[in-house]
């Protein structure tokens, strides 16, 4: 459930320099996982927080880059929805996510032993 920060600016874009992107499935996903493990208010308050950034639809164009990538990548479904989305916005996915590590426009962080 990584979150994106767009590198792009400018006219063209549409967005500024440092904007969060949020995949619509992210939505999905922070939703499922807190509803797992708390509560629908809690789940309420992350989605709340997701609004502040962009959330950005998924879309028939958008979804055809994800099932290139999906192939391509070997990623799961979600996580090549968000790398398609982290391209198309040219933001950078910032995660701990082990799919994604060593993909380019990814900074990954390994989990921290306990």
């Amino acid at each position: 459930m990584p979150p994106l920060r767009s590198r792009a600016g400018g006219s063209d874009s549409g967005l500024a320099v440092g904007e969060l992107i949020v995949p619509s499935v992210v939505v999905l996903e922070v939703t499922h996982r807190i509803l797992q493990q708390r509560d629908e208010d809690a789940a309420l308050q992350a989605v709340a927080l997701l609004h502040q950034g962009r959330i950005v639809p998924l879309d028939a164009a958008l979804a055809m880059a994800a099932a290139q990538i999906w192939v391509a990548e070997q990623l799961p479904l979600a996580d090549s929805i968000i790398l398609a989305t982290a391209r198309e916005f040219d933001a950078t996915i910032w995660t701990m996510d082990a799919y994604f590590d060593g993909l380019p426009g990814v900074k990954y962080f390994r989990k921290q032993e306990a």
